[in-house]
């Protein structure tokens, strides 16, 4: 096959990965950052203590977490045909990689949460903020360098499942590899198809690794005085 011929392919797989990747990830992060907050809320001790709840919570999550992707992208086969109308092709794919990255993500913003300066929540607390507020003004703001590393993480992870979605006729890299580098033996763009994902891997982790930087080295030069004077100013 010559690049005249895997140019076009390989552009349209490059677009259809981007798509069904960008999607999910942004149904991700909306449902999974509540999920992920609640579960630091409801947890011994937090603001909205509910032990019951919280294990429920956590149990439903835990047991998304353990399904293998491919598994889950068979059992969801009626869901994702009552939504799309089919279960093949790059919108079809993007219902399995959604459900499959909220609970992934849910649990890294948990651990990021958890994170957070207790004391701050405390002094928002004095002032007499609520649990809205502390959430908005404290857990998300100072867990935000940890929540875009869990973004990215969250990305890379997403670009691996788009591409075994590809084994089941979703589209995208993964489908190229397949179809025309393992079944009609074309190993040249097969490896393409790898050094393509591997690059655009590597330039999505360092553009999250530098947004998370940047916000942590802001967050550490202001210093918890500012942090409670502009909260008790917005309080």
């Amino acid at each position: 096959m010559t690049w005249s011929e895997m140019q076009p392919l390989l552009e349209q797989a490059c677009w259809d990965t981007l798509y069904m990747v960008g999607w999910s990830t942004l149904i991700a992060v909306v449902g999974g950052l509540p999920l992920g907050v609640l579960l630091v809320l409801t947890d011994r001790g937090g603001l909205l203590q509910n032990l019951a709840a919280n294990k429920v919570i956590g149990q439903v999550v835990n047991i998304a977490r353990s399904l293998p992707f491919i598994i889950l992208m068979v059992a969801l086969m009626g869901f994702t045909r009552s939504i799309t109308g089919t279960t093949i092709g790059v919108e079809a794919a993007i219902v399995p990689l959604a459900v499959g990255a909220i609970p992934f993500f849910a649990r890294l913003v948990e651990t990021a949460v958890r994170e957070v300066d207790h004391g701050l929540v405390e002094a928002v607390q004095s002032m007499g903020g609520n649990t809205w507020t502390i959430v908005r003004k404290v857990l998300v703001p100072e867990s935000l360098p940890s929540l875009i590393s869990s973004t990215t993480t969250t990305i890379v992870a997403l670009i691996g499942y788009s591409a075994m979605a590809g084994t089941v006729g979703a589209g995208g890299l993964g489908d190229i590899a397949i179809r025309y580098g393992y079944q009609r033996f074309e190993t040249q763009l097969m490896w393409i198809t790898v050094a393509i994902l591997a690059v655009v891997i590597s330039v999505i982790q360092f553009a999250g690794d530098y947004a998370a930087r940047s916000l942590h080295r802001r967050g550490a030069h202001s210093g918890p005085a500012p942090k409670l004077r502009l909260l008790k100013a917005a309080s």
